[in-house]
């Protein structure tokens, strides 16, 4: 059984690069999928622009989406607290698995305040906040070695206009995945 998959594989591919050698820019950076049960969820065969076939990582490119999707979210709090709020709960959650399922991956909590009170205020809480969503995510069973937190203080604010609505936009934690 094992051999007549790995053979229609083959043929399978054998296929569609005579299709791509035929007309390559009818399939430029088109994805086929891989009929080969072993690596359907892990691999697909895509056409490169100078019309060759190639394997592309299907988790390391679901992994990425995922982090793009993961790191615009940010988990706000209350003036000069430093607790997760349960509003943030589904947020927290969807880093630890992300991370239980990707052995690779670190994380970098920015811990962030709004501009009021003094820098080293600022900075200490900031460090604060980010410790609760590193241990948030520990408790999720997030490897404590993979999660760091630090702090900004006030450094990268989102907003710089001095009203509620603003400073509330600066108190966050934001999730930097590596290499992003």
């Amino acid at each position: 059984m094992r051999v007549m998959q790995f053979a229609g594989s083959i043929l399978l591919a054998g296929l569609l690069a005579a299709c791509a050698s035929n007309n390559p820019q009818a399939t430029n950076g088109a994805p086929v999928e891989s009929r080969n049960n072993a690596d359907a969820n892990a691999q697909t065969t895509q056409v490169n622009d100078d019309g060759k076939m190639a394997q592309v990582d299907l988790d390391k490119q679901n992994a990425g989406d995922e982090v793009a999707n993961l790191q615009k979210g940010s988990i706000f709090f209350d003036y000069d607290q430093y607790t997760v709020k349960d509003d943030f709960k589904g947020l927290i959650e969807a880093n630890a698995a992300f991370l239980k399922n990707h052995p690779a991956a670190k994380v970098l909590i920015q811990g962030n305040t709004d501009d009021r009170g003094s820098r080293e205020y600022n900075l200490a809480l900031g460090q604060k906040r980010a410790n609760a969503v590193k241990e948030a995510l520990e408790v999720l069973g997030a490897d404590t070695n993979r999660v760091e937190a630090a702090s900004l203080g006030e450094e990268k604010p989102r907003c710089e206009q001095a009203s509620e609505e603003c400073y509330a936009q600066n108190r966050r934690a934001d999730f930097l995945y590596q290499g992003q």
